[in-house]
């Protein structure tokens, strides 16, 4: 029987979310004619490849000698992956069980549908605004960095309907095999953050459609990241250099330098910030 969805999870050092992810996507593929699931791990230095392969025979789990960054890893199982959808998993997620089997009938429904997002709840149980978000062109990168983010967010969306998004998050991205094979896989060099954004900029402009779905998962934000380092700061802004050099590099210089000021600026802020905490501990 051909498999309908794969499932690619990128691990590092997070055992505990993912055993409750994998709870999850083991209830939720009840509900689904097929699937398959991959965790890639990114040479993690807990129990994580101790304790879990044996508690889920059905996961393939690959094993990576270094952290090869969150792009080149999900490439790596998506390349050995065959269904007709690819979703991308973050392990500190927890999906509803009717989730993956309405974002799929609804992919099914909408054959111009690229990928998908869905409704996303913070820890407190209130909703991730980055369920929803634009593309980042220096207009509106500018405003976000100004504080103001309606724009980007797609603030005036319902949550409770499907609607029509720009940039689809990479904690749960829902990917149709044949607009991937079309525009291409992750692009790796993002090593980590903005690679969802370069794919779903991507999909627009190959001409697919990319939706919000009022479906619901719980994304325990940043536990499969450590967000109080200095590599964090270093590599979120990166990300936001090389995205910016790689679709606007066709900008005037007097257009492009105010944004990349401000992208070095917010760095540096960030960093004072960091050392500031660090400082009173």
């Amino acid at each position: 029987m051909a498999k309908k969805i794969s499932i690619v999870i990128v691990s590092y050092n997070v055992r505990a979310y993912l055993d409750l992810c994998l709870q999850s996507v083991a209830a939720a593929l009840e509900h689904v004619a097929g699937g398959e699931v991959f965790v890639v791990d990114n040479d993690s230095t807990d129990d994580t490849l101790r304790v879990l392969p044996e508690k889920y025979p059905w996961v393939t789990f690959i094993r990576n000698d270094e952290n090869v960054g969150f792009a080149r890893a999900n490439n790596q199982a998506i390349r050995q992956s065959v269904a007709e959808y690819v979703l991308l998993l973050n392990p500190d997620t927890v999906i509803e069980a009717d989730t993956l089997s309405q974002a799929l009938l609804f992919m099914d429904n909408h054959p111009q549908a690229g990928g998908a997002g869905v409704k996303m709840h913070n820890e407190d149980g209130t909703m991730a605004p980055e369920s929803r978000r634009a593309i980042p062109t220096p207009w509106v990168a500018a405003l976000k960095m100004l504080g103001m983010t309606r724009r980007y967010y797609m603030s005036h969306l319902p949550w409770d309907q499907p609607c029509r998004i720009e940039v689809i998050s990479g904690a749960f991205c829902l990917l149709r095999r044949k607009a991937l094979d079309r525009v291409g896989l992750l692009d790796e060099d993002f090593f980590m953050y903005g690679e969802d954004i370069d794919l779903s900029f991507r999909l627009l402009k190959g001409g697919w459609q990319n939706w919000y779905l009022p479906l619901d998962i719980v994304h325990y934000k940043g536990k499969s990241t450590r967000k109080s380092d200095y590599r964090y700061v270093h590599v979120f802004y990166q990300a936001m250099l090389i995205f910016f050099r790689k679709h606007y590099s066709h900008l005037s210089f007097l257009y492009a330098l105010p944004v990349k000021t401000a992208i070095y600026f917010r760095a540096f802020i960030a960093l004072i910030d960091l050392l500031r905490k660090k400082l009173h501990l």
